[in-house]
């Protein structure tokens, strides 16, 4: 069987089917999910039980088609800050959380410090977000938008595709 190790935690091709499952479709009942993957209900439940236990699973939601909620662009935003104290870093990254548009945000190596990415309504929305809470954030020295043109792959783990 093929195993993988995971700090301690061992995740088999029964758990990985699993997940498969649950990231498709988080209502799908055990009992469909135990006959795809070949296991009876009570064992798919322990494993999701221990999957969530541990971490592995941190919670369920609903996917939402960001322009059928009137989102039709996604902005690539690189920033670059100038100054790079822990005072800095954390009050950019709690601006960051208070702006609903900003759906990601990594602090990144090499010729940037962040990679944002933010939903908008269109242009305009962007250039308003941009003068009224980007723009306001201290510390900010450089940055680059990029709009994205076309989704070529969206997977939230290595396990969709």
């Amino acid at each position: 069987m093929d195993n993988i190790e995971n700090h301690g935690k061992i995740f088999d091709s029964h758990d990985r089917a699993i997940l498969r499952i649950l990231l498709e479709d988080s209502r799908t009942p055990l009992q469909e999910i135990g006959k795809a993957v070949g296991l009876s209900t009570t064992s798919c439940w322990n494993r999701i039980k221990r999957m969530t236990d541990s971490g592995a699973i941190q919670g369920y939601t609903v996917k939402v088609d960001l322009a059928q909620i009137g989102y039709q662009d996604t902005v690539i935003v690189q920033v670059t800050l100038g100054s790079h104290n822990q005072e800095t870093l954390n009050a950019f990254a709690r601006a960051l959380e208070s702006i609903p548009e900003v759906l990601e945000a990594f602090l990144i190596s090499g010729d940037y410090d962040y990679f944002i990415r933010i939903a908008v309504k269109d242009t305009r929305d962007y250039e308003r977000l941009l003068r009224e809470q980007l723009y306001q954030i201290p510390g900010i020295r450089h940055s680059k938008s990029s709009f994205v043109l076309r989704t070529l792959k969206k997977a939230d783990t290595p396990l969709t595709g």
